[in-house]
């Protein structure tokens, strides 16, 4: 209940202590990337090392391990010249640093194109096969080299996904029964390797065609293990024309939980995974680099526990280059980490996410902005806090109090921020003038403004736990930590 005078008004949120229930980190299942010749990077490397040992992400997914910059299929003198060498090299550095891929099985060759359609400044084609015999032949080739490279075990702890976004014009020229022709090809020519390969799909922008897809399995004894498809709090919200903010302000509170429980039940108990998701689809959009993502991130990715098996944030890193290769330190780009490998709020939210236990904890407690999460892992127990609105919503500071029932004996309480004055590398960038290039002393100190802190956390006994109170700004996100004696 609110208090009375001048004070801000509290709201109370209860933590029981009872067994739980278990906590899949189901987003540290995948991450994404951008174009498979980018893993090649020596800064692309050390980037993705680093959110493998500080965020615990097991397989990275990324665009045109097939398509002609990698050299898998060429023509050569009228000849098919297979050239594995490349995309080796990429499964060796991620192997090497404890990842596997979640195998993007896109785009089309030239040699095997029907059409020369493209996307991206990279030019990769996104046409049906000329010729389904080759494409399989391809396709059986390469995943039996990498089992006679890797070995079966390894291999088949792998996921081949079969394309990108079929549903859009822009990925695939084929309508959706040669997409569906394409699926069954590319999934048989895998099992034929051996069963215990997993492949699946659709991999479709907004939830589409999964129902129809596994119709289309069961109807013609095509094989599939898993659903993977992609979704984005912009998609079909706003008005043609609409610019980003506008198109979130369109949107509702949740709205992916509520998309991911509508998959859930399409996908007919075989395992769900997003292999794309965002706070936005923008490529350019400021949001991705302030305070706001690192809410959306938690509050989404606390929602979708149970939904799903894998939750792929789209991408780790703005070493990136879909439309063009961006160089200006901070341009809204979809990563994580900067193209300086500065981490962003969202990235330090997924740091948060991963120190929670795996045992979730029951949490009593309602507020139109602020959610409340709490997790136990051995003496420790950690509440997550967002208080987060879509752009144009109404939000405002609040103050939270937390009642932890079972945590009698507390040795330490700290809490760890990102908002506007915590965990914000964009802010301090801004207030150095924006330079449109940094230098190395910048860049450190940036790294600086990034960090998150721990600060002492008064608390209070109740009868039958601890109680913590803490402020709550606008889109911000706060870890309590009690340690228990």
């Amino acid at each position: 209940m609110p208090s009375t005078g001048d004070e801000e008004p509290t709201f109370h949120f209860s933590i029981d202590d009872p067994a739980g229930v278990h906590f899949p980190h189901a987003w540290e299942h995948t991450i994404g990337s951008g174009h498979a010749p980018l893993a090649l990077r020596a800064d692309w490397q050390r980037q993705l090392t680093r959110c493998r040992r500080e965020l615990g992400f097991r397989h990275v997914r990324f665009h045109g391990i097939l398509s002609d910059d990698v050299g898998t299929l060429m023509c050569e003198n009228d000849r098919l010249v297979y050239s594995f060498f490349n995309a080796d090299q990429i499964c060796d550095f991620l192997l090497s640093i404890g990842m596997r891929p979640f195998m993007e099985l896109s785009f089309m060759p030239t040699a095997l194109s029907s059409g020369d359609a493209t996307v991206f400044h990279y030019r990769a084609n996104v046409t049906p096969p000329k010729d389904y015999d080759a494409w399989e032949s391809l396709i059986r080739k390469l995943v039996h080299h990498w089992v006679e490279r890797y070995g079966l075990a390894e291999v088949s702890q792998w996921f081949f996904e079969v394309w990108n976004e079929p549903n859009l014009d822009a990925f695939w020229k084929g309508s959706q029964a040669e997409y569906f022709r394409l699926y069954a090809s590319t999934a048989r020519a895998i099992k034929e390797t051996h069963g215990s390969l997993r492949v699946g799909g659709p991999a479709t922008a907004g939830n589409a065609w999964i129902p129809q897809l596994l119709d289309y399995c069961a109807a013609n004894a095509a094989p599939i293990d898993f659903v993977s498809t992609h979704h984005y709090p912009t998609d079909a919200f706003g008005k043609p024309g609409d610019d980003t903010v506008a198109q979130l302000a369109a949107s509702t509170r949740s709205v992916l939980r509520s998309q991911a429980a509508k998959a859930r039940g399409e996908a007919r108990g075989k395992p769900l995974y997003y292999t794309e998701w965002s706070t936005s689809s923008n490529p350019f959009d400021d949001l991705h680099d302030e305070p706001y993502a690192a809410a959306f991130v938690a509050k989404t990715i606390m929602e979708t526990c149970g939904l799903v098996e894998g939750y792929s944030y789209w991408t780790f890193s703005d070493v990136f280059e879909e439309n063009y290769f961006a160089s200006k330190p901070f341009h809204g780009g979809f990563g994580l980490l900067t193209i300086h490998g500065i981490p962003k709020p969202a990235y330090r939210a997924f740091e948060l996410l991963h120190r929670l236990g795996t045992t979730l904890l029951p949490v009593s407690g309602r507020h139109d902005t602020v959610d409340v999460w709490a997790t136990r892992e051995g003496s420790s127990v950690r509440v997550l806090v967002t208080n987060g609105a879509l752009p144009r919503h109404p939000i405002r500071t609040e103050m939270i109090r937390l009642e932890i029932a079972g945590a009698a004996k507390v040795r330490a309480a700290y809490v760890e921020r990102i908002d506007d004055d915590h965990a914000n590398a964009r802010r301090a960038w801004t207030e150095m003038g924006m330079p449109p290039s940094l230098l190395p002393r910048e860049v450190d100190a940036l790294e600086v403004a990034s960090a998150l802190v721990k600060e002492p956390l008064g608390f209070e006994a109740s009868s039958n736990g601890a109680i913590v109170t803490v402020a709550m700004p606008p889109q911000g996100t706060a870890l309590v930590t009690l340690e228990l004696g």
